[in-house]
């Protein structure tokens, strides 16, 4: 049986690499398939499976820097409440000539970050499916960014470091064990790295599934870079880097918007 071309659907050679949502084939780029645009999904022009729909989920894209932004504001309203009741006829004067302490802006600019990479993660082919802003059950940790495509799923953790430079830095030899390291701005930023491993891991365990390659990201935003970027236990790349890697992946065979729901209900939004 071959399904019927319905009024949003357009038979045409993809632009882009995809899976059929139906079967799961991989289909390369210049491949002839069936492009569904209500779904944003594709399918082969011959698919004798019968079209089954993903669970509905609730808010599935997710707000990106949401829960960070939340914190910064309580933060800030805290320490304002806090000064102005030590302080009733000079609190305002204080907060004018005063900044938030560094602990409090952290979260600022983690919400710009995870902003600004919402913004380049929107570039992606739309046979890819994106969340932000994920919550961990069980923890107060989140996942920046989720992305769900023909390549596989992409664990991205958005770091705005302005003017830093990250360097990946390898030790060790032939009588020493192979140690490598993450620098940022001269200090030892390889606690970043095992955080994204972490969440990969989280989503690795969601998801139960071998087949589905599952790649952790460290993705630095506005940050001074040598002129390679470099990966080794995880990518560590800027913005459009990430964007170049996660087209130019093998495609892989797998349901791409099953997976997105089951990831959307395993990560709720933060």
């Amino acid at each position: 049986m071959t399904l019927e071309l319905g009024p949003d659907d357009k038979r045409m050679k993809l632009r882009y690499a995809g899976s059929c949502r139906l079967c799961g084939r991989a289909h390369r780029a210049g491949a002839e398939a069936i492009y569904e645009r209500a779904r944003k999904a594709i399918r082969c022009v011959e698919c004798d499976k019968p079209a089954v729909e993903a669970p509905p989920v609730e808010a599935v894209g997710g707000e990106a820097g949401a829960s960070a932004r939340r914190e910064y504001e309580r933060r800030r309203d805290a320490r304002e409440q806090r000064i102005r009741g030590e302080h009733p006829k000079l609190g305002g004067l204080i907060l004018a000539l005063s900044d938030d302490p560094q602990s409090t802006k952290a979260w600022e600019r983690g919400a710009v970050g995870e902003e600004l990479m919402a913004k380049r993660l929107a570039d992606v082919p739309d046979t890819f499916r994106v969340m932000h802003d994920r919550r961990i059950r069980g923890t107060k940790a989140n996942i920046d960014h989720i992305a769900i495509g023909p390549s596989g799923v992409w664990v991205i953790d958005a770091k705005r470091y302005k003017n830093k430079r990250p360097e990946l830095r390898v030790g060790g030899g032939l009588f020493r064990p192979r140690v490598e390291s993450l620098r940022v701005g001269g200090r030892d930023g390889t606690k970043l790295v095992d955080g994204v491993k972490s969440q990969a891991d989280r989503v690795r365990e969601a998801l139960a599934d071998d087949t589905i390659p599952i790649t952790g990201v460290l993705c630095f935003l506005e940050a001074d870079w040598p002129l390679l970027g470099g990966s080794f236990t995880v990518h560590v790349v800027w913005p459009r880097l990430l964007i170049k890697r996660m087209m130019e992946a093998p495609v892989v065979a797998f349901d791409v918007d099953a997976t997105h729901a089951r990831l959307a209900q395993a990560f709720p939004v933060a």
